[in-house]
């Protein structure tokens, strides 16, 4: 036999739901706060290592920009274009995932998307890395290697124009003229989830720089030197 509830047990669940939803709360921003303490020490390595990488491809891309070697100066400029990505992300990520503010953390989580949203592989690879790694006669199974780490790079990417492109269009890259599209886009917005895709594009990129660092060593080899040589135009005076 069923009971009837009373109305103090109504307001009895009602509270409990309450107490739940408010120790929730509580736990995330415990979470949170020790995370924003311990993620810059987990992350200072990475950071440094990042950095330095990035500044040696600035130095090398600046340094072949308009020299006499194409494949070098593609390589380097894919290497840089990465780099950019990276960097950005990187600084965008911690607070992406541990500031106490939501929208700061949601506003972050945004452009984050939108810097992988935006990158695209194919506008400093396609043909032409197919005709640096020729010219440079690269082994099979570097080219290979070369393939299947722009592949990962590229699913990363696709993954967010397929999950992303609503909220992208209505309130990152765009602004839908509906301000409450433009609110419940950026309300729903899962930040955790943001922030495994970031680490998916990270992954690739990790996956990718090897194999650019061996392309270059080979690009750098006197053979290949010779095979991609091409005097500079000359400039009319």
């Amino acid at each position: 036999m069923n009971k009837t509830r009373t109305l103090s047990d109504v307001r009895k669940a009602v509270v409990q739901r309450y107490m739940r939803r408010r120790i929730r709360s509580w736990t995330h921003a415990v979470v949170r706060a020790f995370m924003r303490w311990r993620l810059p020490r987990l992350e200072r390595k990475r950071k440094q290592a990042l950095e330095a990488t990035f500044e040696t491809a600035k130095y090398y891309a600046i340094r072949h920009e308009t020299g006499n070697f194409p494949a070098i100066t593609l390589l380097f400029n894919v290497s840089l274009y990465l780099l950019l990505a990276s960097r950005d992300i990187q600084a965008l990520k911690i607070d992406a995932l541990t500031h106490p503010d939501e929208w700061t953390r949601k506003l972050h989580a945004r452009i984050i998307l939108l810097t992988i949203y935006e990158w695209d592989a194919d506008k400093v690879t396609g043909r032409g890395l197919k005709d640096a790694l020729d010219a440079i006669q690269a082994s099979a199974a570097l080219k290979a290697q070369a393939v299947d780490a722009l592949r990962a790079l590229r699913l990363v990417q696709r993954k967010v124009a397929k999950e992303y492109s609503f909220v992208r269009n209505a309130a990152i890259a765009h602004r839908d003229p509906n301000a409450l599209v433009q609110y419940r886009a950026i309300r729903d917005l899962d930040v955790e989830k943001v922030f495994a895709t970031a680490i998916e594009f990270f992954q690739a990129v990790e996956r990718f720089m090897p194999v650019l660092t061996s392309l270059m060593l080979e690009s750098g080899t006197w053979p290949a030197l010779l095979r991609q040589w091409r005097p500079k135009d000359r400039q009319v005076t």
